[in-house]
């Protein structure tokens, strides 16, 4: 990986992209890009003719706002000994994002807080990004205050495009890995894609795996899936996003859904 867009928000997780973006520069070499956005939507007022407008003191107190982050994080980095810009866009965050993602190699966000939203919680963007982006989204937990680059990763095999998409994104960082387990939850049929294709797959790039069937014991796909992550002691996940629709997902429950809200180390999502 080679560029990283990080997602500045002055909120409660902040500093824990910051720190996940940071040991990812420092093994890869990548160039981190800050993405400052300011949802300018959320400060519009409408009148009683239909119109709509943002009062001066308004922009100003934001942009005041906006400045003391950038120096705040622009200090941090220019300590840090890595390469990084700094890019400010108005308008809705998902799309903005995704516009400044065209040519990176992963998007660093902060996995959404279960429940209701309180002040200082992050943006709940990462559904939204999975769905929508070309670049993988690197999913941080709130409380992950680094990432082990050389540590143990998982890759969530069920044999889908979406599983598929997600570890030809992953390979960067599964190179980088200590060890790296292949896991497939056990079904009675066959897959097309058995997990021995994503083994071979990235064995020809020099990378070794070991390939896990992990039982259900009653249990569903994610919750063993999550099981698995625990008892492998897995340090981050790549898995694919989304394999049914969102929709779906949402109304009946889903692997995605389930580790978003669940996941106790950095997920690396592709749809």
């Amino acid at each position: 990986m080679k560029t990283i867009l990080l997602h500045i928000h002055e909120d409660n997780a902040q500093n824990s992209r910051m720190e996940v973006a940071l040991d990812i520069a420092r093994a890869t070499g990548a160039h981190i890009r800050c993405l400052q956005v300011t949802p300018v939507i959320e400060f519009v007022s409408a009148d009683m003719y239909g119109g709509s407008y943002v009062l001066p003191s308004d922009i100003d107190e934001i942009r005041k706002a906006e400045d003391k982050v950038k120096a705040k994080v622009e200090a941090r980095l220019q300590r840090e000994g890595v390469a990084w810009d700094w890019r400010h866009s108005d308008g809705e965050v998902v799309q903005c994002l995704l516009s400044a993602s065209r040519l990176a190699d992963a998007i660093v966000v902060t996995l959404p807080t279960p429940g209701r939203r309180a002040i200082g919680d992050p943006l709940p963007i990462v559904a939204d990004l999975a769905i929508s982006s070309r670049a993988p989204i690197l999913a941080v937990p709130q409380a992950c205050q680094s990432f082990a680059c050389q540590g143990r990763a998982m890759v969530a095999w069920d044999g889908s495009h979406e599983a598929a998409v997600a570890l030809c994104a992953a390979r960067p960082l599964l190179a980088l890995a200590g060890e790296v387990h292949v896991v497939t939850v056990e079904e009675k049929t066959k897959r097309d894609f058995p997990p021995i294709d994503a083994s071979e797959y990235l064995s020809r790039h020099g990378i070794a795996s070991e390939i896990h069937e992990w039982p259900r014991k009653g249990r569903t796909v994610e919750e063993a899936l999550a099981a698995a992550a625990d008892e492998l002691r897995a340090d981050w996940i790549t898995m694919g996003a989304f394999g049914h629709s969102r929709l779906r997902e949402t109304i009946f429950g889903g692997v995605t859904r389930y580790l978003l809200s669940e996941a106790r180390v950095p997920l690396l999502l592709a749809h």
